[in-house]
């Protein structure tokens, strides 16, 4: 998944107090520290000049993933520790502190386990994990079903009681971790063999770990991408790729590019407008259809996707694609996939904002329109695991912003206090239950006070909710969308 909102440098840092920097300026010494044969070599790592959010240096340690050589003069492809992939670059060697390198160490023969060859041994308490849930002596979760009250208290902060569950929560949940979402046991679990194919992260190699475009001009636009994409080998070398903004056709030049707009007819995205309003639409596209456009939709958003592998079938899927009109035609802002069938309630396979476009309302525009088809499907959804950095935090950020919408939009009836279940939460926003429960869970609104489960809204929750909110210009209008769902059980359909 793809994350929906803007990088900065430094955002894609999972902890930032890890990394030791020395925050002085190191002198590189020519010579220092380089390999037997006298040059640094791939599998180094070292400490590396960068700049941080605040525009700051800073040398965080990093790792040589490739060298190359233009003009004479050597470049290093670097790999930040702990930092998201989409930060890793080209660096010159002024920029490395070779007085801290610290050369590969060769790797020793794979011990065996139970006799067998090429099995490493297994540590037992990952194997006890494996075997055994764990299971948190903290409050249990509410009930699905059982009815939840409202009520101010103290003339600030509002309450929902429910009644007492008899089961306890897992220690890890969605809201609490990342990485959480991979598998309730913190083991992470096998890749799917359906939808998009969660990317087995066991098959890297060094190609696909390295960007391998320099540039997309897309339209008005020039897209710096975050990681590799399988275009065709002979195009990677390339400053600059050209897509069409409308087929997403690529071509090698400027001049390609112009020749091909001469012929392509397309103004907008192939497929059914199933949605408008204002310069906002969105186009419903069948994969088999139109298998030539999903192919370079699939490939353009790889470059800013990481945890999705891609694959050439896209016949078992949907792609609704966002657009913003002018005079010039219907834009490309981003999209989300789906599978036609989805046997674990997924709502989205993948999902993307284009860079350009971020941090603008975009993504969770995106994310609300999901859950508006799914709503009208008359099921939950849930995105696809593991999501992204940045998609983790639009969709925590959209579930809140929706569940506490709900809770404060509660009022009472006949001078007693309202009542609502997580089931009914569920089936109003087509929220799954499971991310319901996750999200209150991550803002720490669950509380229980004299055998009761208590939703307890307090000030500082609801005036952040407010001011939200009022920031949350762009909204998905129902009465705008056309929409007709179709039974895809039914393989004559696809």
């Amino acid at each position: 998944m793809a994350e929906v909102v803007s990088p900065v440098p430094g955002a894609g840092r999972r902890e930032p107090g890890e990394v030791g920097r020395a925050r002085g300026p190191p002198v590189a010494e020519p010579g220092a520290a380089l390999s037997p044969q006298g040059e640094i070599i791939e599998g180094c790592r070292l400490p590396v000049l960068r700049r941080n959010q605040d525009n700051e240096d800073e040398w965080p340690l990093a790792e040589i993933l490739s060298v190359k050589d233009i003009s004479g003069r050597k470049l290093f492809y670097v790999h930040y520790i702990d930092f998201n992939k989409r930060l890793d670059e080209w660096v010159t060697h002024e920029r490395l502190d070779l007085k801290k390198i610290q050369f590969p160490k060769k790797e020793a023969k794979t011990p065996t386990k139970n006799g067998l060859p090429g099995s490493r041994p297994g540590s037992p308490e990952r194997e006890v994990k494996r075997k055994v849930e764990v299971v948190s002596p903290a409050t249990p979760v509410p009930s699905e079903t059982a009815p939840a009250s409202v009520f101010p208290q103290n003339g600030s902060a509002r309450r929902a009681v429910a009644a007492q569950p008899g089961r306890k929560r897992k220690s890890n949940c969605l809201g609490t971790d990342e990485d959480s979402q991979d598998s309730s046991d913190g083991i992470p679990s096998a890749p799917r063999m359906t939808g998009s194919l969660v990317s087995d992260r066991s098959h890297d190699d060094i190609v696909t770990r390295m960007k391998n475009i320099e540039c997309i001009e897309l339209g008005r636009h020039r897209l710096k991408p975050w990681y590799f994409s399988p275009y065709p080998q002979e195009l990677t070398t390339l400053p600059v790729l050209y897509l069409c903004e409308f087929c997403l056709k690529y071509g090698r030049s400027l001049k390609c590019l112009q020749r091909h707009l001469t012929k392509c007819d397309l103004r907008h995205p192939p497929g059914n407008e199933i949605y408008r309003k204002g310069t906002i639409s969105f186009f419903e596209i069948d994969g088999r259809k139109n298998k030539s456009y999903s192919q370079n939709l699939c490939l353009l958003a790889k470059c800013f996707l990481d945890h999705k592998t891609l694959y050439y079938d896209t016949d078992p899927f949907l792609f609704y694609v966002m657009t913003e009109y002018d005079c010039k035609g219907f834009h490309i802002v981003g999209y989300f996939s789906k599978e036609k069938e989805s046997t674990e309630d997924y709502n989205v396979a993948c999902i993307l904002t284009l860079p350009p476009y971020q941090r603008r309302g975009y993504g969770k525009l995106l994310i609300e329109f999901s859950y508006e088809l799914s709503k009208v499907e008359g099921k939950t959804g849930t995105p696809e695991k593991p999501l992204s950095d940045l998609g983790l935090l639009s969709y925590r950020s959209y579930w809140s912003q929706t569940i506490l919408e709900i809770l404060m939009g509660l009022k009472s009836e006949s001078g007693e206090r309202p009542q609502i279940t997580i089931n009914e939460i569920s089936e109003i926003t087509s929220i799954k239950k499971e991310d319901v429960i996750s999200t209150l869970q991550y803002l720490n609104l669950i509380n229980y006070y004299k055998g009761q489960y208590i939703l307890t809204l307090s000030e500082d929750i609801v005036d952040g909710h407010e001011r939200a909110m009022l920031k949350r210009l762009l909204r998905i209008d129902s009465k705008c969308l056309h929409f007709t769902p179709k039974d895809w059980s039914k393989r004559g359909k696809w």
